[in-house]
């Protein structure tokens, strides 16, 4: 090929290249470095609520709201430093401690028959919150169980009416599980403890009324 055919290959093109992908790597490292604070962040939220769910059963409510409380602080950690970079907190680690907070929150509301703190109000988005509901419906089984061996029939029939409240609102939010991120198999498990639980208070309070007829009679 003769030099007059030869492509003229400009001279500041390898510079340009290794701009860009300066450029591009530096963004990088400022996602990184977010992710390495966020990460940790959301495992100590995520060990706090475990906590706290676990005291609320206990029949422990202040220590409940102080683990609560670490965890949405650290919570808030990870999401201010994941604020600038959307793509690593789509990545799933932060929907999951926000899924956390909401269930340590719900919970600790349903069994205090308590007003519900929507996602607002929580700073997590609305399908980790409907997750979370799921969930924290689920864990009143354990809190109608502890009344019924306590013998408070009725507020053992208060949960499980919680628990049916929870079903019923959250089956209506019929859309894909790509949208929802997996609320219908939250719903599956939700039925099959709600269902469970119902026949433990049922056979509960037909044995207590049969043996007052009993002591009656």
């Amino acid at each position: 090929m003769s030099e007059a055919s030869t492509p003229h290959r400009r001279p500041d093109r390898r510079d340009e290249i290794v701009a860009a992908v300066d450029a591009v790597r530096a963004q990088l490292e400022l996602a990184n470095r977010a992710r390495e604070v966020a990460l940790p962040a959301c495992r100590r939220a995520i060990r706090a609520l475990g906590s706290s769910i676990r005291a609320v059963h206990r029949g422990e409510p202040e220590r409940a709201r102080a683990l609560a409380a670490e965890a949405v602080t650290a919570l808030r950690e990870a999401q201010e430093a994941l604020g600038p970079h959307p793509a690593v907190a789509h990545a799933g680690f932060l929907h999951d401690a926000e899924r956390e907070v909401a269930e340590a929150h719900l919970t600790a509301a349903l069994v205090a028959g308590e007003a519900l703190p929507g996602p607002a109000e929580l700073g997590v988005d609305g399908p980790p919150w409907l997750r979370a509901l799921a969930e924290a419906a689920s864990e009143l089984r354990r809190s109608t169980l502890d009344r019924l061996r306590e013998g408070e029939l009725h507020r053992a029939e208060e949960l499980l009416g919680a628990m049916d409240d929870a079903y019923d609102a959250l089956v209506t939010v019929d859309y894909p599980d790509a949208v929802t991120e997996g609320l219908r198999r939250r719903l599956d498990a939700l039925r099959a403890v709600l269902e469970r639980t119902r026949g433990d208070v049922t056979t509960t309070v037909v044995q207590a009324r049969l043996q007052r007829a009993l002591e009656t009679g």
